[in-house]
């Protein structure tokens, strides 16, 4: 199958997602349009992750690639020391159609879904490395050299943009601190492994007392709390449709109460395939933050009553379950409320609420 591809078009579509990482997405859709065919996706080559950019064909099988465990045998990963060296590979590259025709990967995972081929282009930007995953259809037929030629061409161009959005998402991640630095609220940036990358400056006054950082991990002095941290991490990095937010995480120190740790995904980045920054854990000390009356959040917010008791339970650590049975409502009443709470407050994450509560709570006239 030969076709003439417009490559402006994908080019134009990367640029713009580059910009705006909600367009992701989107711009899978115009890869897959462009180059007629089946679909798209867009890889880390370090290793798979179940958050990745897609186009709207993908969904299905990217449900089973994850749910199934198929993200852990991709056989196609085996081809990223020759996309690296060629800019451009395909499957035929390493496999013969006989041997593609006995391999689980082909057979079990894409056949049912009607999919087989594949061109993988090299999207560098430093020590980091991407693939654009282009997919074709069992009936639509592997690319041909030509095809894999203009790609190949197109990989450098690909290479700016990956460039330009991975300098857009630090600027964000550093505005997002000196946002919590604003009111002295300790926030340290996580990347895709959960390594500290980038920590304000309350933050690191922290470091080496009340919390520790170990082989560039999160760490306390409990090790069941950081066992606790690390998998809250892992919910939010590793899944699929991650939650908006997660249950505080309480970290035992030496002196005073525990220190509650807040984990949230960090707004835009996380869509944007190119972001270091991932996640951003937002560190409350309620020894110095004690918790907001609920009076002082109905005058300054317009909360009910109720919206108000809530909001202080879920900022002082408890889960939104348990806060729910103390104050004698359903769960999803409470969730109601919650969802109430961050509009009235302007914010969108239990970890934004925390540090505006936190910042409340130290003014002289609360």
């Amino acid at each position: 199958m030969g076709t003439a591809f417009d490559l402006e078009a994908v080019g134009n579509a990367i640029i713009a997602a580059a910009t705006d990482p909600a367009g992701w997405d989107a711009a899978m859709d115009v890869v897959a349009t462009a180059t007629g065919s089946f679909g798209s996706m867009l890889f880390d080559a370090k290793g798979p992750l179940p958050c990745m950019p897609r186009s709207r064909e993908m969904g299905p099988s990217f449900e089973v690639y994850v749910r199934d465990g198929w993200i852990d045998r991709d056989d196609r990963y085996n081809l990223v020391p020759l996309m690296k060296r060629k800019g451009v590979v395909s499957d035929l590259d390493v496999l013969s159609s006989e041997q593609i025709d006995r391999r689980p990967y082909y057979q079990e995972f894409l056949a049912p879904f009607g999919l087989r081929w594949f061109a993988g282009v090299k999207v560098a930007a430093g020590d980091d490395l991407w693939i654009l995953s282009i997919q074709r259809s069992i009936q639509q037929g592997p690319f041909s050299p030509s095809e894999l030629q203009s790609f190949a061409g197109f990989s450098r161009q690909l290479s700016s943009a990956a460039a330009l959005a991975k300098m857009l998402s630090f600027a964000h991640a550093e505005g997002a601190l000196d946002a919590f630095s604003t009111s002295g609220t300790p926030a340290v940036m996580l990347d895709r492994n959960a390594a500290v990358i980038l920590a304000n400056e309350p933050a690191e006054r922290m470091f080496g007392r009340d919390l520790l950082v170990t082989g560039r991990q999160l760490a306390c002095i409990d090790r069941e709390a950081t066992n606790a941290l690390r998998r809250a991490l892992h919910t939010m990095l590793r899944n699929p449709n991650p939650p908006a937010m997660t249950n505080p995480v309480l970290l035992p120190r030496l002196q005073g109460r525990p220190l509650l740790a807040y984990p949230s995904r960090l707004g835009g980045n996380s869509s944007n395939p190119f972001a270091s920054y991932q996640v951003v854990v937002v560190f409350i000390d309620p020894d110095i933050h004690p918790q907001s009356p609920a009076t002082a959040l109905q005058a300054c917010f317009g909360m009910t009553p109720a919206e108000a008791m809530l909001a202080r339970r879920i900022t002082s650590g408890e889960e939104l379950k348990v806060a729910a049975d103390h104050l004698g409502i359903c769960y999803e009443t409470a969730r109601c409320q919650l969802k109430a709470v961050f509009y009235k407050t302007d914010t969108h994450r239990q970890a934004e609420l925390v540090a505006l509560l936190a910042r409340m709570a130290g003014h002289p006239l609360l």
